[in-house]
């Protein structure tokens, strides 16, 4: 049968959990690409196996441990990135090394945690998805949507331009904050099926896509989401059918969707110059000429 993929139980939540990281993590990683910080969940991947090696340790779910692990180091990133001027590199530094090498270390300390353990963390694994970890994940995604959606135009505006967002009487560091914590969930939303190593280009490369041939913010974050559900299904069914991991399929996937859209791009930018279009027709998430900066950010 064609869709024998959905007869065993553990697919069945896998697939949950794709459709929940091909939405949750582009909707995120597109304010963190207009923020000029694509790394960003790569780092807290690093910190979030501490949450993990704890969740082992004291025999808690690890998803939720690492959820507040994560947080925490977001927090402290986004301090850091206030406050560090000069140093902040080396400190961002030493707390990505500390949080992975933390997370190594815990995990063997404990006596349920061993290196099967880790490695599904890692680089993600269908057969480890628990119910337990399927509602974990539903009310995580639930609360990333919520922001990525509900604040677009502040998160937006605080993304393009914090000068201007200040001016214009939005809490800047409170935004700041709110992406920065919200990244931080999306990662351990992720983990499970891509993998703590691999979710920050779950976050990048739809939106990269996504802008190759979409011409503004509303369009490029639908058509991002679209592609990071796409992968994330077809990653975790190629995954089940050929016995690959499954984290590294989907960005591999995710890779190519990229590709396949800049070839596109090309004929298309230029049809539109021969249409009297410019190189500003071509996909940006600057607001749209028809309308001023301040529309695009009040609430």
């Amino acid at each position: 049968m064609m869709l024998e993929f959905l007869n065993p139980p553990f697919m069945q939540r896998a697939l949950i959990a794709a459709v929940l990281v091909g939405i949750t993590a582009p909707a995120i990683g597109i304010y963190l690409v207009q923020r000029r910080q694509a790394l960003m969940g790569d780092g807290i991947g690093h910190v979030a196996m501490t949450g993990v090696g704890l969740g082992f340790l004291l025999s808690t779910n690890p998803v939720w441990m690492a959820t507040l692990v994560a947080v925490a180091g977001s927090v402290v990133m986004e301090l850091i990135r206030w406050y560090g001027r000069t140093r902040g590199d080396i400190a961002l530094a030493m707390l990505f090394y500390g949080g992975m090498a933390g997370g190594v270390m815990l995990i063997n300390l404990s006596d349920t945690g061993s290196n099967a353990n880790l490695t599904s963390f890692l680089f993600g694994s269908l057969s480890t998805v628990s119910e337990e970890d399927v509602t974990a994940i539903v009310v995580l995604a639930a609360f990333v949507v919520l922001v990525t959606v509900g604040l677009r135009r502040q998160l937006f505006a605080v993304s393009q331009d914090e000068g201007f967002a200040r001016v214009t009487g939005l809490p800047v560091r409170a935004l700041n904050l709110l992406v920065a914590v919200t990244a931080a969930i999306t990662v351990t939303v992720a983990m499970r099926v891509v993998g703590l190593l691999l979710v920050s280009a779950l976050m990048v490369v739809p939106v990269a896509a996504a802008q190759q041939i979409a011409k503004s913010f509303k369009v490029t974050f639908v058509l991002a989401v679209v592609i990071g559900t796409a992968v994330a299904l077809a990653g975790t069914v190629t995954s089940y059918y050929q016995d690959v991991p499954p984290g590294a399929t989907i960005v591999l996937l995710a890779i190519a969707a990229f590709i396949v859209l800049t070839a596109l791009a090309t004929p298309l930018a230029r049809r539109r110059a021969k249409g009297g279009g410019s190189d500003a027709d071509r996909c940006t998430l600057e607001v749209p000429a028809a309308r001023t900066p301040k529309d695009d950010v009040q609430v």
